[in-house]
Order: structure tokens, then C-alpha cells, then sequence
């Protein structure tokens, strides 16, 4: 915030303080003289807040008698924003946070002038964030000890059960959070394995922070790595496709985070991994440019399978 900002909510605490003060005692508290404490009366009036003059020599200024200021004062966009803000977060899959929305919107709307309270309530009753359905949703708890954790830079201990049924009990320094594909991830170094990893929350059961710290590298980009994290992960069958066009197409069709893209001379080279041939089939399928499956064998089956399937569905 600049120092005219900051200088201006000063004038304001001051005039909500003192029933009157005088212009000689405001310049002098500020440390400004008297055409500048002019600007900052000015401003304050072009917000909205009444503010009484009286001129002369021993004149001064105070708020008009009555005037209380709401404890929050947002401008239109701010409000705006904080409305979406709460749409969103209706749709994070953590049940805690539905009633806790609710609440936070009506406290939002009662400090609203009428006119931005109602833009703000129509949309609030008219909006919807088409974000993923939440696979699970993490607990609000494990959520904010995550984040907390993250931002302090401590070490946390849970217990962890992976997407195969396996539980384990790892030591983790979170280096950050993301929201994807309906399901909250932290990425940083787990220390059981002594390399970098990425975990969902709604799988950690007893989260806690120990009295370690770690230090975050500079330049780790948490959305970055979960990316990668999720195209290699291993899984029942290696993919590997050729794909007639460019990178930038490429990921827009299929996504960062369906596997490796690997820029060619004129192609793009995706090598992967799927537990499920006929679903990368119809990913493929569906692709506005052509492609060659170079492995495995049955997924060009797959693909030959579901393009004949197009075809008489079509002719039906």
C-alpha cells in the first residue's frame, strides 16, 4: 500500500477516534502540511465517508454524528472477487466448509451498500464453478495442517494409505497445495523414500507437525511437479504415441498431465502409462489429429475397436 494510502486510513482512525480535531493537529500527527491533509479529506469524501469541515482559523474536521464505519469496506471488484472466492470453495469437496460459505456470504452481504449487494447475491444464487466433482474430500483439519505446516516450513508425520490399499506412516516436508482433478495434493520431499513425492490429502489419516524445519527450495514449482508426478506414474501398461501436430496442441487436447510430451521434428512423442487400454483408446479417438500408436500392440487393437464402433453407431 502506499504512503498516501496509508497516510489517508490514519486521517480516518484519527477522525473515528476524536470526536473533533483540529486541521493544525491532523497536519501535525501526519507530518504534512495543510493542502496535503486537503487531498486526504478529499479522498475519504470520494469514498463514501462523510466528513465535516469547519473552516477558519481554529477550525477542524469530524465524522458526521452517527456515522459508523462497516468493518469491512471493499470496492466492487474486491467484493466480486471475495463472492467467487466462496462459490469456489463450495466446490473443494470439504463438508466442513458448506455451512462456513454460507455463513461467510451473509456476513459479506450485510456490509454492503444495497446496489453491490445485490450484484453479489445474484451471483452467489446464480453462479456455478464447474470445477471436478471432489473424488474425496480432504478434512478441513488435515487441509489447514498441511498449510500451515507448508507455510512455517515444518516437518509433518501421518499415516498414509496409497491408491493401491498399501498404508504406511510417512515424515514429509510439504513444499506446497494443489487443487486437482477433485482431489487436494501436497507436493515436497517425503523422507522415508529420501526423494521428492506428491500426496493426496483425503488419503493421510493423523496428521501431525513435529518440531523439525526444512527449507523449501527456491525455485520448486508445486503445480509443476504434481503435473509430472501424475503423467510418470507407473502404472499395468507402457504407452508410447506418435502425434501429428505440435506441442502447444498437443497439451491443450490431452492435457500436461496425461503423460511426457516429447517435441519431434513435425510431431510430438507421448510416452505414458495406463491401467486401462480402452479408456486411452477413446482419448485417442477423440483427438482432431491424427496420430500412431507405436506401443502397446493392444491399444491399437483398442483403437481399430472403438473406431468401428463409431462407425455403426453412426450408420444406426
Amino acid at each position: 500500500m502506499s504512503k498516501p494510502a496509508i497516510r489517508m486510513l490514519a486521517v480516518l482512525e484519527l477522525l473515528q477516534t476524536h470526536d473533533r480535531i483540529s486541521g493544525v493537529e491532523l497536519a501535525r500527527r501526519l507530518e504534512v502540511d495543510s493542502r496535503t491533509l486537503r487531498r486526504y479529506i478529499a479522498g475519504l469524501e470520494e469514498l463514501g465517508i462523510p466528513v465535516m469541515s469547519e473552516l477558519g482559523r481554529h477550525g477542524g474536521y469530524s465524522l458526521v454524528a452517527g456515522f459508523k464505519l462497516p468493518p469491512m469496506m471493499l470496492t466492487n471488484d474486491e467484493a466480486l472477487a471475495m463472492s467467487l472466492g466462496l462459490i469456489a470453495a463450495e466446490s473443494m469437496g470439504m463438508a466442513e466448509t458448506v455451512s462456513a460459505v454460507a455463513s461467510a456470504q451473509a456476513k459479506l452481504e450485510r456490509v454492503l451498500p444495497a446496489q453491490l449487494k445485490q450484484r453479489v447475491r445474484a451471483l452467489s444464487e446464480t453462479a456455478t464453478i464447474d470445477a471436478k466433482t471432489a473424488i474425496a474430500g480432504a478434512s478441513q483439519e488435515t487441509l489447514t495442517a498441511i498449510a500451515s505446516a507448508a507455510e512455517a516450513s515444518q516437518r509433518v508425520r501421518f499415516a498414509y494409505q496409497s491408491r493401491l490399499g498399501d498404508a504406511s506412516t510417512r515424515t514429509f516436508d510439504p513444499y506446497g497445495l494443489v487443487f486437482r482433478g477433485g482431489a487436494w495434493y501436497a507436493s515436497g520431499m517425503c523422507q522415508l523414500r529420501r526423494q521428492l513425492r506428491s500426496f493426496r490429502l483425503d488419503r493421510m489419516q493423523q496428521v501431525e507437525l513435529t518440531t523439525e524445519h526444512f527449507k523449501r527450495p527456491a525455485d520448486f514449482d508445486t503445480a509443476a511437479y504434481l503435473t509430472l508426478s501424475i503423467a510418470t506414474m507407473p502404472r499395468a501398461n507402457a504407452v508410447e504415441v506418435l502425434l501429428h501436430t505440435d506441442l502447444q496442441t498437443a497439451a491443450a487436447e490431452l492435457g500436461r498431465s496425461i503423460g511426457l510430451l516429447e517435441p519431434q521434428q513435425d510431431s510430438v512423442l507421448l510416452r505414458t502409462s495406463t491401467d486401462s487400454i480402452p479408456w486411452f483408446a477413446r482419448q485417442l479417438a477423440r483427438l482432431p489429429f491424427s496420430f500412431e500408436v507405436r506401443e502397446p500392440q493392444e491399444l491399437l487393437t483398442a483403437v481399430h475397436a472403438h473406431g468401428e464402433h463409431l462407425l455403426q453407431t453412426r450408420a444406426g
